[in-house]
């Protein structure tokens, strides 16, 4: 089992874009970072449901496929699933309707206990208010051996690399600059030294770095 993250940042870094809300959870400059992923055959057919075979299939699908490969069980914030644009509501279910994209069990990092909710297509959200390394832990031994993501947002991720946790990390650097955000790198000093690190160029202009123990 390894643990893994992907990421697309801007070329200043950014991870999360500024000014996040209810109606664009994301921050309003969100698709500039994932315009060339969310062009790709596979992520069409992951995330749409479309199986025409539109899409872009060179190296930024590759790398799209990769991202959805061997993933056994996945952790992400209360910020990602949600809770924090809805703690009032205890019916919240998350983003991504009645069919979200993980199909895995998730675990998610939140200061309260909350009951699990699943899903008909495998996603099973379960809820850890001990930290970072006890919802990995968890969720490698819910992943049957296969591979656990650390998904997002910018915080977890930031959080698991400064605990040393993250086996591979893969950004795809979109040549963009936002200016505002929430930055990936701050205070992750020299983390390249704890890596071999490699880079690919897409025909998009993104450039894909791989940091790999």
């Amino acid at each position: 089992m390894a643990v893994r993250v992907d990421l697309n940042i801007s070329l200043d870094g950014v991870a999360a874009p500024a000014d996040p809300s209810p109606q664009n959870p994301m921050g309003a400059d969100w698709g500039l970072l994932v315009e060339d992923y969310m062009a790709t055959r596979t992520f069409r057919e992951r995330v749409f449901g479309d199986f025409s075979g539109s899409g872009t299939t060179g190296v930024d699908d590759r790398y799209a496929a990769a991202y959805f490969d061997g993933i056994g069980a996945e952790v992400m914030g209360a910020g990602m699933f949600g809770i924090h644009a809805f703690p009032d509501d205890p019916d919240w279910r998350g983003w991504w309707g009645d069919d979200p994209p993980f199909r895995v069990p998730v675990l998610v990092l939140t200061h309260s206990e909350r009951a699990p909710i699943a899903f008909a297509n495998g996603t099973r959200f379960e809820f850890v208010s001990t930290g970072i390394e006890d919802a990995v832990r968890r969720a490698g031994e819910l992943s049957g051996g296969a591979d656990v993501r650390v998904g997002g947002g910018v915080a977890t991720v930031r959080s698991a690399l400064a605990a040393g946790l993250v086996d591979r990390l893969h950004v795809a650097v979109r040549p963009v600059i936002l200016g505002r955000g929430t930055r990936l790198w701050d205070d992750l000093t020299h983390l390249h030294a704890h890596y071999r690190v490699t880079s690919e160029v897409a025909e998009s202009g993104v450039v894909h770095v791989t940091f790999e123990r």
